[in-house]
């Protein structure tokens, strides 16, 4: 592992280059499994079992550059470009909702899925082989953050190539909300657009974006669009996007991500914008932490360690610790965190537009992606940027400054 900075934890950085590790032992481009078995359970379900979620992986491969273990996040990033360079079914730059973990070998890059014994089939999940907007502006952020900490050309040429997929295949037609649309659900080769519009998405399109500069400019103009009219200034609230037919939701249900991200993915946002984190207290808060959603049926680790992240964004750095510190109780013995404190908590979600309920669930499992955003918490570093916060006085501690670890050779 490389040099650490003095402030970020050894364990979760450890548990995060073990947990890529233990996927590749021989080393190279590699996918790391997002979910691990639960208490109780010998294996995860086997939907999970091999299953690498493109999120969680882009967030792992930021968190250990922050970690300043950069050798083993440009594993992951080229990983992300032989996905990119070597899809079994499309050649448009888009990158999957979920890969096969495990050393990134073959070509056509594999996809996660199971052998169904009773149907005796392999099985594959429509989500997971699906590309969600979101998930390729994530991965176009961890390419960003790995060239700007290498210097290496591919990673950014990997990203615009991704924010020109979302340009040319999610754009909204609807002139009252502009934006992104959802992606591309379903098997292949005969995916369907995602009608609907989601502030999340828009949210890391606008990062991204803006991260690229002129390549990304009308992208990060458009999504912010989308954003600004979502946010309600009667309530304080973002809506979390709007219906299949292209209409505004209300806020009778939010999202906590909605709320936070906006802190962290926008440039100077508007002061209004603040409210946001009140409106996640009031409708969202649990003991210790933050629910997904306003059922508030449990604590959700990853989007509490963002909200600690958050805090930390507009200064109130002992409200960000406190949260930090309910994120880190809730460690596996591997290390990694547990998605959740209690055994099951609802989103309000559908996975798909195939879905009759609410079947967007988390468990408790150790999640990759939970202690990724717990890693970016310690460390004060904002993935939507690649940007360490300052300290309230507006400096940056010089125990706070990114170490390298050793560089790998890119991918040409």
């Amino acid at each position: 592992m490389g040099a650490q900075p003095a402030w970020a934890a050894p364990g979760s950085c450890g548990a995060v280059a073990a947990a890529l590790d233990a996927a590749a032992p021989e080393g190279g481009a590699t996918f790391v499994a997002s979910y691990g078995p639960g208490p109780g359970e010998a294996q995860a379900p086997l939907p999970l079992r091999n299953t690498a979620f493109a999120y969680d992986n882009a967030l792992a491969a930021i968190a250990l550059t922050a970690c300043g273990d950069t050798a083993r996040a440009r594993r992951i990033g080229d990983a992300f470009l032989v996905a990119l360079a070597s899809d079994r079914s499309f050649a448009d730059g888009r990158v999957r909702n979920a890969y096969r973990a495990g050393p990134v070998t073959e070509r056509p890059v594999l996809l996660p899925g199971w052998w169904d014994a009773g149907r005796k089939q392999w099985s594959e999940d429509r989500y997971q082989v699906g590309t969600a907007t979101g998930n390729v502006a994530w991965v176009g952020l961890a390419l960003m953050t790995l060239h700007d900490a290498t210097g290496a050309a591919p990673y950014r040429a990997g990203a615009v190539r991704l924010l020109n997929w979302i340009t040319a295949n999610a754009a909204a037609h609807a002139r009252s909300t502009a934006g992104f649309t959802g992606g591309r659900d379903g098997y292949d080769p005969d995916q369907a657009p995602l009608p609907w519009t989601s502030t999340e998405h828009n949210l890391d399109v606008v990062a991204l974006g803006t991260w690229l500069g002129p390549d990304g400019a009308e992208a990060a103009r458009t999504a912010r669009t989308f954003v600004d009219a979502a946010f309600d200034p009667s309530s304080g609230c973002f809506r979390m996007g709007t219906s299949p037919e292209g209409r505004m939701r209300d806020t009778a249900k939010l999202a906590l991500d909605t709320q936070l991200w906006p802190q962290l993915a926008v440039a100077e946002p508007p002061a209004a914008w603040q409210r946001a984190l009140a409106c996640a207290e009031a409708r969202l808060g649990v003991l210790g932490g933050f629910d997904f959603n306003d059922d508030r049926d449990g604590l959700w680790v990853e989007g509490t360690a963002q909200a600690a992240l958050a805090y930390r964004t507009v200064g109130e750095r002992e409200r960000g610790r406190a949260l930090l510190a309910t994120s880190m109780q809730e460690r596996a013995p591997s290390g990694l965190l547990y998605a959740t404190r209690e055994a099951q908590i609802t989103t309000g979600l559908t996975i798909g537009p195939t879905s009759s309920h609410g079947d967007f669930l988390y468990y408790r499992r150790p999640h990759l992606g939970a202690t990724a955003w717990a890693v970016l918490a310690e460390a004060g570093w904002n993935p939507f940027d690649g940007k360490i916060i300052p300290d309230s006085d507006g400096k940056i501690s010089p125990a706070r400054f990114r170490q390298q670890g050793p560089a790998s050779q890119p991918l040409r």
